[in-house]
């Protein structure tokens, strides 16, 4: 038990320190990185919504997600490692396409996205998975950070509110596809231990 705390713990530290990292190259490159970014429509950039998640714009945009990253990523890595890879994958590939097709022209960075399909998946695993647990979870999330529905909104024009909302999209998608990987997994050790039976 304690191993596999101590191995989600690493997962997401690992992820926090290349954010980290990464940022503090592309910061003494005078910002040269950001060119990974997603820019709408430009076809040079569209495997860069693998990239565009580990770069931030600056230091209180990197700890702003960082924070957010630590809480929901931790809340997702509750339901499982596996769990965690899929919905991240779900979250940036289906957020990141959506941006590079509907996007405002300009450059999209930042785990927000990631983070906004995380906060999504907390509340909508309670409706696909519907055990105690994704319940209290979701009433929790939905008690301590609604407020994040907002980031939805096109309001401050330096955001950008196109990856929070695809991002929460996405997480959604992420959310059924995790319920979907929860049954099967429930049904392969029902299988297995109907073996026994006599």
């Amino acid at each position: 038990m304690l191993k596999a705390i101590w191995l989600r713990v690493q997962i997401l530290f690992w992820l926090a320190v290349a954010m980290i990292v990464i940022h503090g190259i592309n910061e003494a490159l005078n910002f040269h990185f950001l060119i990974y970014g997603i820019y709408p429509g430009n076809e040079a950039t569209l495997l860069h919504v693998f990239s565009a998640p580990f770069l931030h714009g600056s230091i209180p945009h990197l700890m702003n997600n960082l924070v957010g990253f630590a809480i929901f990523g931790w809340l997702c890595l509750m339901r499982g490692i596996a769990a965690f890879i899929l919905a991240s994958l779900v979250i940036i590939v289906i957020s990141g396409l959506m941006i590079w097709l509907f996007g405002r022209p300009a450059w999209h960075i930042g785990a927000s996205g990631w983070i906004f399909g995380l906060w999504s998946l907390s509340i909508a695993m309670a409706w696909f998975d519907r055990r105690l647990l994704n319940i209290l979870l979701a009433i929790g999330v939905v008690f301590l950070y609604g407020g994040m529905i907002y980031g939805v909104l096109p309001e401050d024009p330096r955001v950008s509110w196109e990856a929070h909302l695809f991002g929460a999209i996405a997480g959604v998608l992420a959310a059924w596809l995790v319920a979907l990987l929860n049954t099967a997994k429930k049904r392969r050790i029902k299988r297995k231990g109907s073996r026994f039976l006599e």
